[in-house]
């Protein structure tokens, strides 16, 4: 029935957030149903619900690990090449085509305030000396050309390299002169 070792209870939600993860990126959103997760973890589907009150919940836990994860990556980013928004935007992109259906679920939602979101978000606050609305519209560079790009709302033969590199261009400050 699963392809997953049964674990104890007290695993039992890391389980099926990993679960449901792996069933997310294999298969995409439309796959990700409280039956056929509770399949995938070796369980009924209502003993899901002992651990996660709804589909919600699940999908919540799901973004809390991709903003963690994304949080980790640019701080990894940023260590490697300290007010670089390059070296973000790089970073960001490649984090988000490795895991499409994971970044479009999460992103595609209101996100929680702090915590995670506040992580992920610091590194390019700090890129952008610190000026919040210049962060902002940086992310949303990044946001928008990986949702086209993940979507295929490019037309076919676009040089998207070309089109990052101008949209970090835009976004790198030149130096005073």
């Amino acid at each position: 029935m699963s392809d997953l070792a049964i674990a104890p209870t007290a695993d039992r939600p890391r389980q099926i957030v990993a679960a449901a993860r792996a069933l997310l990126e294999a298969e995409g959103p439309e796959a990700l149903t409280m039956r056929r997760l509770a399949d995938r973890v070796g369980v009924k589907a209502p003993s899901l619900y002992k651990h996660f009150p709804d589909k919600s919940s699940v999908v919540a836990a799901l973004a809390a690990e991709m903003l963690r994860e994304t949080a980790g990556v640019l701080t990894a980013a940023e260590a490697a090449a300290p007010g670089s928004f390059s070296a973000l935007a790089t970073a960001y992109r490649t984090y988000a085509l490795a895991h499409p259906h994971l970044y479009l679920l999460t992103m595609g939602r209101a996100l929680p305030a702090g915590g995670a979101a506040d992580a992920a978000a610091a590194p390019l606050y700090r890129a952008a000396g610190g000026d919040e609305d210049r962060a902002r519209a940086a992310w949303a560079f990044a946001h928008g050309m990986v949702v086209l790009e993940l979507n295929g709302r490019f037309p076919p033969g676009a040089d998207l390299s070309a089109a990052w590199e101008a949209g970090i261009a835009a976004f790198t400050p030149t130096p005073a002169g």
